[in-house]
């Protein structure tokens, strides 16, 4: 019985009762010796067949391919989904359902589901549709389902068409200006220039005296020559680039979806690589436990780093130590909420010499922080005090204001915050 109900599955309601009819019709023919009525019976049982067998040469035949163009796009782009169809002609319609993720951003009032009437005269179909993602991440696209039936609406098949495709939704890049001081390889020099001087050329570079500089900076020969008081950048020509640390523990951010402070601290860190890999600065992009996301960004470039960042998800971690953060390259870090007792162990990795972005996440959510949680301001002033150059930045700050403010020491959107 098993056997019977899997080989005429692909009948839909009307074409069994149709078949049982058929059946019904042909047996009575036989008792009531009616030769005519065995006629109507055996074709009113192989109709339903017949459209069973057709149905199933068009799944058989049918082939389907999605492109994505492009495949890897910032968040809010446009995706172009087409969808090439090709088989045997069509005697019914074909039903189509894609299967898409919210956040790759169907539309609402269209989701991808399509009715196929007919193919052209090569047997083929394109149906296209738009996504735009609203969330970063490696979205699945897929698989895709069809249905297809005879015109009679006697059989039907159900199966999946087409297999699942990534589309890679990128974090949303800002385009930044200028450098914080002492963070790179100095004043407007791009590192890769600053590598490819000569041999010939002199390990101190200077630049002229400013108010607040050192006097154990200054550069008496290069004084002499400018008549200016000229002060060293940086002893070594060659730099180990720049350290990135995103702070994605999940304890530490505040907002759901796009509007997280997670989300804000991602696409400020993919501005900033993009901006210092544009000057020329080698990258690297650490999480706060020390795992590299990225190698040194000098040959790979920009594209490496926005992938990583794409599929970066939350850590279920709660502290901010780990391994030291190497002395040879200037760090930068973009950090959520920091309790009493987790900056020491930052500063335990880079006691000085670090520059941070860090977020004030309670105004990402309304609901109060949890007990214990230490201030915005209070991890500021720690950090300060250790000699770290700090910038705070709350839900209404835009990337390119929090680094401006970072770049000139300013508080961005008002904020009272002075950078040392």
């Amino acid at each position: 019985m098993a056997g019977r109900e899997g080989r005429f599955s692909g009948l839909t309601t009307r074409g069994r009762c149709l078949l049982a009819g058929g059946l019904a019709t042909a047996a009575c023919s036989v008792v009531l010796n009616e030769r005519d009525l065995l006629r109507v019976g055996a074709f009113v049982a192989l109709l339903p067949l017949f459209a069973l067998l057709l149905s199933a040469r068009t799944r058989r035949t049918l082939r389907v391919d999605r492109v994505l163009t492009p495949a890897r796009v910032s968040v809010g782009s446009e995706v172009s989904v087409e969808l090439h169809l090709r088989g045997a002609a069509l005697l019914g319609s074909m039903r189509l359902a894609d299967t898409v993720p919210d956040a790759a951003g169907p539309q609402p009032a269209a989701p991808p589901r399509f009715t196929v009437h007919r193919f052209t005269g090569r047997g083929s179909a394109v149906i296209t549709y738009p996504l735009r993602p609203v969330l970063r991440g490696v979205h699945t696209v897929g698989p895709l389902f069809g249905s297809a039936t005879d015109p009679l609406g006697l059989a039907e098949f159900d199966r999946a068409l087409a297999g699942p495709d990534q589309l890679v939704a990128l974090p949303r890049v800002v385009t930044l200006r200028g450098l914080p001081a002492a963070l790179g390889s100095g004043d407007g020099t791009p590192g890769a220039a600053r590598a490819h001087q000569g041999h010939g050329s002199s390990d101190v570079l200077t630049r002229p005296y400013r108010q607040g500089d050192e006097l154990r900076r200054v550069h008496w020969r290069s004084t002499a020559r400018y008549d200016e008081l000229m002060v060293r950048l940086e002893e070594r020509p060659w730099r180990g680039g720049i350290t990135v640390l995103l702070d994605r523990r999940d304890a530490a951010h505040r907002g759901l979806g796009a509007a997280s402070s997670l989300e804000f601290a991602v696409s400020l860190t993919a501005s900033i690589c993009a901006h210092l890999i544009a000057r020329g600065e080698p990258v690297t992009v650490v999480t706060e436990d020390g795992a590299a996301l990225t190698g040194p960004s000098e040959v790979p470039g920009l594209d490496p780093v926005l992938d990583a960042l794409a599929a970066l998800r939350p850590s279920a971690r709660t502290d901010l130590g780990g391994p030291e953060l190497s002395r040879d390259t200037d760090v930068l870090a973009v950090l959520g909420a920091v309790a009493p007792g987790q900056v020491e162990g930052l500063l335990a990795r880079r006691p000085t010499g670090g520059h941070a972005i860090l977020l004030d996440t309670p105004t990402w959510d309304a609901v109060p922080a949890p007990r214990g949680a230490g201030s915005t301001a209070g991890t500021a002033a720690v950090l300060r005090r250790a000699g770290w150059q700090v910038t705070v930045a709350g839900a209404g700050s835009a990337p390119d204001v929090v680094w401006g403010a970072l770049t000139s020491g300013a508080a961005p959107d008002g904020m009272q915050v002075t950078v040392l």
